[in-house]
């Protein structure tokens, strides 16, 4: 079975949130071009109809937004992309979305967007709410945790599939028990706990929230023995890191391309059209094409049929 997954950014690295550690702004400093676009609805179109040339009867094809803030693009543009995605999906291929948001911008009629589309939503909290306001204020610079975890009771109350992603730094790793009891708390039960990065070219371990792999060994550590103990209380919660390593032991590849050992080719697709192969390599040197170029193609996954 032949599938795409393309990971868009329609936002670009326009965001509502200044948090400390950002990834997205650090990439686009080192980018000779750092203006942010918004996507248009023809650059949307245009990857959509590629997209389903590209695929067979039988096909896959993953959507996944990210961004910055991907909701900022506007609730106009994803209804925009999910009927244009209908329109050209004449062979009826399997179609997933999923979207990767701080919150701050969902409200009750994007949480029915989304549980009519039936979109994967992936919310960004840093474990404990002193930790996430010190990190992830807004632009004015105030806490964002109380109006996250608004957003996530929303999105349960509408039926909508969440998942919780948390950036580990030096300060919440420390305190991995806290933030574990903090995150179920929130009822949501798949978790990602990701180690935070250093700036490019920066010498590691220079911010405060500077991440060492001792220090994130030890919050695994802490991590599993909670995960463990809930496996073992049969109330299981679903951490992606320690799903994988199961998974592995059981002779199955991870799905995590971290957990690899190699890099896999993506179609990062930023704003302006522009493809890349890794979200970690969205610069100058890694731009492969653009959405607009009709001879190129997408890096496509071939799966045996089920």
């Amino acid at each position: 079975m032949k599938q795409l997954q393309f990971l868009i950014k329609p936002a670009a690295g326009h965001c509502n949130m200044r948090c400390h550690y950002c990834f997205y702004r650090d990439e686009q400093q080192n980018c000779t071009d750092t203006e942010d676009y918004m996507m248009s609805l023809a650059t949307a179109e245009t990857l959509i109809r590629r997209c389903f040339a590209e695929l067979d009867k039988g096909g896959f094809v993953s959507f996944a937004f990210q961004g910055g803030e991907p909701t900022l693009a506007g609730l106009d543009f994803f209804r925009f992309f999910t009927q244009t995605v209908q329109k050209y999906n004449q062979k009826r291929v399997t179609v997933q979305y999923a979207i990767q948001t701080n919150g701050l911008a969902v409200t009750e009629e994007w949480a029915e967007f989304f549980s009519k589309e039936h979109f994967l939503v992936g919310i960004s909290l840093d474990g404990t709410p002193d930790v996430h306001d010190a990190l992830r204020p807004d632009a004015q610079g105030n806490g964002t945790w109380e109006k996250v975890t608004q957003t996530i009771e929303l999105l349960r109350r509408c039926g909508v599939e969440c998942n919780l992603l948390c950036v580990v730094t030096k300060r919440l790793a420390k305190k991995a028990e806290r933030v574990y009891k903090s995150m179920k708390a929130s009822g949501v039960r798949y978790l990602q706990f990701i180690p935070c990065l250093d700036p490019l070219g920066e010498k590691e371990g220079q911010n405060p929230w500077s991440l060492t792999p001792e220090i994130y060994g030890e919050a695994l550590k802490s991590l599993f023995d909670l995960w463990f103990e809930d496996i073992r209380k049969g109330t299981m919660v679903s951490i992606r890191e320690f799903d994988n390593w199961l998974s592995m032991l059981k002779g199955f590849p991870p799905e995590a391309c971290s957990q690899t050992g190699r890099c896999s080719m993506q179609n990062i697709i930023e704003a302006d059209g522009g493809v890349y192969p890794c979200d970690f390599y969205v610069l100058d040197n890694c731009r492969i094409a653009n959405v607009q170029d009709e001879k190129f193609r997408f890096f496509q996954g071939i799966f045996p049929e089920m």
